[in-house]
């Protein structure tokens, strides 16, 4: 626990010390964030997941900082050159662009310019220079007396070359010039795009970009990455600079004092120094600066269209036929019972001959019957529409609801080693037609198989920093999942794996002792699956559901430790506790004042009883079948001037894509998304969102659908 850490977050974030510190001290235990969030309210003043994420993300920063610090300071140690000035410098950096700027003059370096003129003996005349002391000196004059054949100074002009060289590396290395022109950058930069001579038809694609130029600080993340996406595919080059004369009147006005010779060789070391090191290297920082910060809010882009996919509306449990639709191969059908058991596969031909489209209508109907099937659900993708026209077509009664299911990412679970544990006795055409049908029934439970980055809802994915995108991931499936629950005895291995305090190796045990010994019949039989210890059931056990077991409040989300408090609460009041969990009047009896303890305070009681009257109750939304417009099934169907339904397919900095039935999705503008002015589209709209949309525009050469959402248009 470092005290000064916890007292800078709690500034940065506008937090008291002591809930910072109570998180710090948690997650060094071992919690996870849904856990802390969910049931240490009382220590942390409840503070939600992202607040607590925030903290944790941020101590690992400043342990990543100080890890630096130290090394630093060994390496100057080692070599002999610390003291106690730099040191102190060193231990006070509060970031790791000081503690760079502080250790750049000392840090080990390949040969420069400057380390040769050193070599040549020429530092000497470099500091004498550099000082401009008066009286005024002559540089030739004295240059002069370094002039040295057998080191290489052939001449006065060599030996005043040499001294720009050291004045302007040191120059470069200056800490409150570094500072300075940093400030100027991030202020007066401009990103500058231009095409490469050559391939203006080949990259056609990055056409906006070919003659391009705005304040760097004000690029939107989704133009910082396409450029640096043309930068990387060469098809484009790029800058990223202020005004060269601001920049150099700023290092000017540091380092030159007054209009002696001497001056004179020092505003040519700071040309020199700003174009040849100082500039290219503060570009070099302001581009990373602009990469971090493009990445950071493609990732939150990215997480925010994740969550609201992760708790899209569940059917439920159903019976459901799934078909993965196909032109030539046909489509493949599955029949799956409510817990999404396989229980029925085969290959049908609804778009080939008029015989095989009634035999594949026949089918179907049987199937329905066969199985009791309540819902049919149809992959969007290649024959989507047209399926699901089929389907439509056939009669079913208005109790079987027809849905077209999102498929992105179905071919990617099929091929993995998840459905070839699951399926090892089917192909991967059954396997991507279990997923569409699972996904519909629990769209939460089925996409955790899946990468999320394979999922297709962000933004420039491949081109962010892979790590930080990951583990942002991560977070969100972890936190939708504990906040959604996972029931123990129907939950797969990898739904368990994101349970709090779990992980790949635990849920894999679980469902190995499930498979061995039945049903969980309470939480507390959590205990005798091999290596889940008391730390791992503390952290689990409130986020794990057991419908029908012998203690009711194992389907809720009470956490286990809090147990007896419901018990006694039942007693006090005369009931069991069922009763407790059915009658109103029961529970408005309880005064929760009287059950504060030192580690159940108001919050944790104002959640139990909460979850008393709507045991493991379900924040997703609940189920509405959508459907598309009828005779719209291909982009030539499409004319400016409809009006047309449509689901919310991505959330991007520049506005929404909409899926509108046509195997293309069209383009909402932020500009278009509201009669007002829209600063951020997730203020308007969301993933699975379904919406009203006018037709703007129709490109068929480029396969672009203009969408707008705007009122005044209806």
């Amino acid at each position: 626990m470092n005290d000064s850490h916890i007292a800078q977050i709690a500034r940065e974030e506008s937090m008291g010390e002591d809930r910072v510190r109570a998180t710090a001290a948690l997650l060094d235990q071992g919690a996870t964030v849904p856990f802390i969030s969910r049931y240490r309210k009382e220590a942390t003043g409840s503070l939600d997941e992202v607040a607590v994420t925030t903290i944790r993300d941020r101590l690992e920063k400043l342990a990543e900082i100080d890890g630096r610090r130290v090394a630093i300071l060994k390496s100057l140690e080692e070599r002999e050159i610390l003291n106690d000035e730099l040191a102190g410098k060193i231990r006070s950096a509060a970031t790791m662009t000081v503690l760079e700027d502080i250790y750049l003059p000392f840090r080990p370096k390949r040969r420069t310019r400057a380390t040769m003129a050193r070599e040549k003996g020429l530092e000497p005349l470099a500091l004498l220079l550099f000082a401009q002391d008066l009286p005024p000196v002559d540089p030739a004059g004295e240059a002069a007396a370094f002039v040295n054949e057998e080191k290489g100074v052939g001449s006065i002009e060599d030996a005043l070359t040499g001294a720009r060289h050291i004045m302007a590396e040191k120059i470069s290395e200056d800490e409150d010039a570094r500072s300075r022109l940093r400030d100027l950058f991030l202020r007066r930069a401009s990103i500058r795009s231009r095409v490469i001579k050559g391939k203006e038809d080949e990259g056609a694609k990055f056409r906006d970009y070919f003659e391009w130029e705005e304040p760097a600080a004000e690029s939107p993340s989704h133009r910082v990455l396409a450029m640096r996406r043309g930068e990387k595919e060469k098809f484009l080059s790029l800058r990223v600079a202020p005004p060269e004369e601001e920049a150099i009147a700023l290092l000017n006005r540091l380092f030159v004092k007054g209009d002696s010779p001497a001056s004179a060789q020092v505003a040519a070391a700071v040309e020199d120094g700003y174009r040849r090191l100082l500039g290219p290297s503060m570009e070099a920082e302001i581009r990373a600066e602009m990469k971090r910060r493009a990445d950071e809010e493609a990732i939150r882009v990215f997480t925010a269209n994740m969550r609201e996919l992760l708790l899209a509306s569940p059917l439920g449990e159903k019976n459901v036929l799934a078909l993965d639709p196909g032109f030539r191969t046909g489509c493949k059908l599955v029949c799956l019972d409510r817990s999404g058991k396989l229980l029925h596969n085969e290959t049908i031909f609804p778009h080939s001959s008029q015989r095989q489209s009634e035999a594949a209508g026949r089918t179907v109907l049987r199937l329905c019957e066969e199985f009791q099937v309540e819902a049919i659900a149809v992959g969007n993708g290649t024959a989507g529409r047209e399926t699901e026209a089929f389907v439509r077509r056939l009669g079913l009664p208005p109790s079987v609801a027809i849905v077209l299911v999102n498929e992105s990412g179905a071919s990617i679970y099929s091929a993995s080693e998840t459905a070839r544990e699951e399926f090892p006795d089917h192909d991967v055409t059954v396997r991507g037609a279990v997923s569409i049908g699972r996904r519909l029934m629990d769209p939460l439970a089925e996409l955790v198989k899946i990468d999320p980055r394979s999922i297709g809802v962000g933004q420039y994915q491949h081109d962010v920093d892979q790590k930080a995108l990951k583990r942002s991931l991560d977070d969100v499936v972890t936190i939708c999942v504990n906040a959604v629950g996972v029931d123990l005895n129907t939950a797969s291995k990898q739904l368990l794996t994101y349970v709090s305090g779990l992980g790949p190796q635990l849920a894999g045990n679980i469902v190995a002792y499930r498979d061995e010994n039945g049903a969980f019949p309470s939480r507390a039989r959590l205990k005798k699956v091999p290596r889940l210890g008391p730390k791992a059931f503390e952290q689990a056990a409130g986020f794990l559901r057991i419908r029908g077991g012998t203690n009711p409040l194992d389907a809720s989300a009470v956490h286990p430790e809090t147990y007896s408090i419901v018990t006694a609460m039942a007693k006090d009041v005369g009931c069991t506790i069922g009763d407790l969990m059915r009658r109103d009047d029961l529970r408005k009896g309880i005064r929760l004042e009287r059950w504060v303890t030192d580690k159940a305070g108001l919050p944790t009681l104002r959640d139990i009883v909460a979850e008393l009257a709507r045991p493991g109750r379900d924040p997703r939304e609940r189920f509405e079948a959508f459907a598309f417009a009828e005779g719209i099934e291909k982009i030539d169907d499409v004319k400016q001037g409809m009006k047309v339904p449509g689901v919310v397919t991505n959330v991007t900095a520049f506005g929404a894509f909409v899926d509108i039935g046509v195997h293309q999705d069209g383009l909402v503008h932020i500009s278009q998304l509201a009669d007002r002015f829209v600063r951020d589209p997730a203020e308007v709209v969301k993933v699975g969102q379904t919406v009203q949309v006018h037709v703007l525009d129709v490109d068929l050469d480029r396969n672009r659908i203009a969408l707008s959402m705007k009122t005044a248009r209806s």
